[in-house]
C-alpha cells in the first residue's frame, strides 16, 4: 500500500507547491506522474515547471510530447504509469485510481474551495479504509507545512 500524503493548500497556489515536492521526488531518485483533471491544467502546469524558476529545471513531458516511459515527471490526464513511477500526484481532484503500485501518492488541493475540501475528505476516508497509510499537511501563514493528522 501506498503511503498518501494530503496537502491542503491555503497560502500558496498549486504552481508554486508542485515544483518543490517534484524537486524533492527527484532528488530522492523516484519518478513521477502528476495527473490534472483537463488538458488545460496539464498545459498550464506544463508552462509553470518552465517557468518556475530561473536557476533550475524539473524535466519533464506530457502525454503530448510522446516518449511518456522516458519522463522522469510525466504531466497527464489519464491512469498511467508507463515509466514505473514510484510517485503519482493527484491535482485538481483528479481520481486516484489504484496506487497500491506506487511507493507515495501526493494529494494536492485548494483549501480555500468547500468543494475541493469536502471531496478530498471522502478521498481520505476511501484511501485509508483500503489499507493506505495516510497523512495530513496543512500549510502555515508563512508557507511551511505542518502535519496535522
Amino acid at each position: 500500500m501506498a503511503e498518501v500524503f494530503f496537502y491542503h493548500l491555503q497560502n500558496q497556489p498549486l504552481e508554486r507547491v508542485l515544483p518543490v515536492l517534484l524537486g524533492k521526488c527527484l532528488e530522492r531518485g523516484w519518478k513521477v506522474v502528476v495527473q490534472a483533471d483537463s488538458p488545460e491544467r496539464v498545459r498550464a502546469l506544463d508552462e509553470a515547471l518552465w517557468t518556475f524558476a530561473d536557476d533550475s529545471f524539473l524535466p519533464h513531458g506530457t502525454e503530448a510530447d510522446g516518449a511518456t516511459e522516458t519522463q522522469p515527471i510525466l504531466l497527464t490526464t489519464d491512469d498511467i504509469n508507463p515509466a514505473g513511477a514510484e510517485v503519482r500526484v493527484l491535482v485538481d481532484s483528479a481520481p486516484s485510481g489504484d496506487l497500491s503500485a506506487y511507493a507515495r501518492a501526493l494529494v494536492l488541493f485548494d483549501g480555500n474551495n468547500d468543494e475541493a475540501v469536502a471531496y478530498e475528505r471522502e478521498r481520505w476516508k476511501v484511501l485509508k479504509a483500503a489499507g493506505h497509510q495516510v497523512t495530513y499537511w496543512q500549510q502555515d501563514e508563512a508557507g511551511r507545512w505542518a502535519k496535522k493528522a
